[in-house]
């Protein structure tokens, strides 16, 4: 990273050009997507992309984790603040709501979606591999968050928006026993 260049922007400089590097990250995901779907088709392709969140969902959970210094089980107050720091959480609208031991993350506007539709291509079936991201990352963050879609395409409950996710927190939950010898 060329520090000195970067230390040359302004505060709002950086701040768009975090916006670009979003935007970048996110269109790349749906040109290698397009580039198998369109060779190998959307079952292929959804293969690809659920296998491909499996990892990414982690890492990027693990490093906003780091930088937030989040202790392991932070609970609703940590997933809020990691979820509102993913990558396109600076390119889509969303909406984050608290109601006792649960939150529920909404996608109000999806750039995905809106550029599938542009294109004049079907809406990407993305509940099972949202699926995979979203209880990743929830993982990550807190191992007591059981995670679920509420409303995600094809199996859209909710259409002021263009997904939305639950966050329930087990309060709690006990950890296993130790056996002896371990």
């Amino acid at each position: 990273m060329n520090k000195e260049l970067l230390e040359r922007f302004s505060k709002a400089e950086l701040i768009a050009l975090i916006e670009i590097y979003s935007k970048n990250c996110l269109a790349m995901d749906g040109v290698w997507f397009q580039s198998i779907e369109n060779k190998r088709g959307m079952d292929e392709a959804m293969e690809h992309d659920a296998n491909a969140w499996r990892q990414f969902t982690k890492i990027e959970a693990r490093k906003i984790k780091e930088f937030l210094r989040l202790p392991d089980n932070s609970g609703i107050q940590g997933l809020k603040q990691a979820l509102s720091l993913r990558f396109y959480a600076n390119v889509n609208a969303y909406e984050i709501t608290e109601n006792g031991n649960e939150i529920i993350f909404k996608m109000l506007d999806c750039r995905v979606q809106n550029a599938r539709k542009r294109k004049g291509l079907d809406f990407h079936p993305c509940k099972p591999v949202g699926i995979i991201e979203y209880c990743g990352f929830a993982e990550v963050i807190d191992s007591r968050f059981d995670c679920e879609a509420v409303s995600c395409y094809p199996d859209i409950t909710d259409s002021s928006c263009s997904c939305a996710w639950r966050f329930t927190l087990r309060e709690n939950e006990e950890l296993p026993e130790r056996q002896s010898g371990e």
